[in-house]
């Protein structure tokens, strides 16, 4: 299945034009996109989010956040007390630091 894009105000398939032609076709319209204004967007097809919607929305399921390697020093008896509920105790280790940041950020937005 090839692709396709339009240009010059006709649909173009990928495999119709060359790489070179291809990579110009690409530049011109990030080009175009750059010297683009907020103003010149059209947002009339977009609606307008509501809290609503932010409330029922769910994270990316594809969003895998970088993870870096450390090494950290915890009590003894939290260590054992996730190994000990958790299969994967170091997830739920950063599952756990993950919620006490929502909380925090959630007190800082209450202030």
């Amino acid at each position: 299945m090839s692709e396709s894009s339009l240009h010059e105000g006709r649909l173009v398939r990928s495999d119709e034009i060359s790489r070179e032609e291809r990579e110009r076709i690409i530049a011109e319209d990030l080009a175009r996109l750059a010297d683009m204004s907020d103003e010149d967007i059209d947002f009339s097809d977009v609606p307008e989010l509501t809290a609503e919607d932010w409330a029922r929305s769910v994270p990316n399921r594809f969003y895998r956040p970088i993870k870096d390697q450390v090494t950290l020093r915890l009590d003894r008896y939290v260590l054992e007390w996730f190994r000990e509920h958790h299969e994967q105790y170091q997830p739920a280790i950063n599952a756990a630091l993950m919620d006490h940041i929502r909380r925090e950020r959630a007190a800082k937005a209450d202030q």
